[in-house]
């Protein structure tokens, strides 16, 4: 397989590049029906404070779904990032009480969501357990080690202003988690769409032989996958922690299920080697838009759970459809 071949595998007039812009109009249709239906229920939809609402709660989403259509589109998966979002937090605010520094609380922060990333992908690509088993089981242990690392929420001490407005404080207009998911989607998309190592990602999840035997290093970029995955989920942790001004033992239950019903959704293949950071955003949208519905609708929020369930059983079908389209 030549550079040349694994280029043309993402060009637009090939049938995926055709499926996958059909698939972001659909989703893009998706978006603005429900925009439409929720602001006529509901007049404050399109109010300022809600919009802001809306981004500032699609940024955390956004930050490590990047890194998971990464994964996803390498052929792999980490189911562990809800419970590795709610360590970070713990471990950065810690830091920061005990130094009264948010840069050593950053640094502590993303070296431990880095090392997870790097832990789970030795898991799957040393030792050859299966991303989904290894990942559970990583969640499994950073669920029952915060406990051992803390029994209840970590208090913001110092009150560092700094730390406060990384996830509450604004540059112009925009939040600066917003401003911070741009830079990372921006950069996740220029590494995927035009760079070699984003074409040795989807040929790699494509097929991890024909790869092995162009010479790719199938495993060192699944560990490089996983290892940006972790620090993304650092990122979004400690603008989490500054959210709550607490690190907070449980704050990411459910958050893995959100990020990759939001991947799946935008087209991203549970099998490899196709997917898009378009179909990405896209996915996150529209997830976040039906959340801030039920909220500011009144209906019972146990449905912000229900939803992500029934998207990610929805969006596997229709990638079982796409996959044998293509087959035939």
């Amino acid at each position: 397989m030549t550079s040349e071949s694994l280029s043309s595998t993402r060009k637009p007039g090939t049938a995926f590049g055709l499926f996958a812009d059909r698939s972001q109009i659909v989703l893009i249709g998706i978006l603005a029906a429900l925009c439409i239906a929720i602001s006529l229920a509901a007049p404050q939809f399109y109010s300022e404070a809600n919009v802001i609402a809306i981004l500032r709660q699609c940024a955390l989403v956004l930050i490590v779904a990047a890194g998971m259509t990464m994964l996803l589109i390498c052929g792999e998966v980490d189911l562990s990032v809800g419970a590795s979002l709610a360590f970070v937090g713990c471990i950065g605010m810690d830091v920061i009480n005990r130094t009264g520094s948010l840069t050593l609380g950053v640094l502590a922060a993303l070296a431990f969501a880095g090392t997870v990333g790097l832990f789970n992908g030795i898991v799957a690509t040393r030792l050859r357990v299966n991303s989904l088993i290894g990942t559970i089981a990583t969640m499994m242990m950073l669920q029952g080690g915060v406990f051992l690392y803390t029994r209840e929420a970590v208090q913001n001490h110092h009150h560092l202003p700094s730390f406060t407005g990384l996830g509450a404080g604004y540059i112009g207009p925009l939040p600066i988690p917003v401003i911070i998911a741009a830079i990372v989607f921006v950069v996740a998309f220029v590494a995927l769409r035009y760079t070699t190592f984003g074409r040795y990602l989807y040929a790699v999840g494509a097929s991890e032989n024909a790869a092995r035997l162009s010479g790719l290093r199938a495993e060192r970029l699944k560990l490089i996958a996983f290892v940006v995955t972790g620090l993304l989920v650092g990122v979004a942790g400690m603008i989490l922690a500054s959210l709550m001004n607490a690190g907070q033992p449980t704050a990411g239950r459910g958050f893995e299920l959100t990020v990759i019903a939001a991947v799946i959704l935008g087209g991203t293949s549970l099998s490899g080697g196709r997917g898009t950071l378009i179909g990405t955003l896209l996915g996150v949208l529209v997830l976040k838009v039906i959340d801030n519905g039920i909220i500011i609708l009144r209906w019972n929020q146990d449905l912000q759970m229900v939803v992500p369930g029934i998207v990610i059983i929805l969006a596997t079908w229709l990638d079982i459809v796409r996959r044998r389209a293509d087959a035939r």
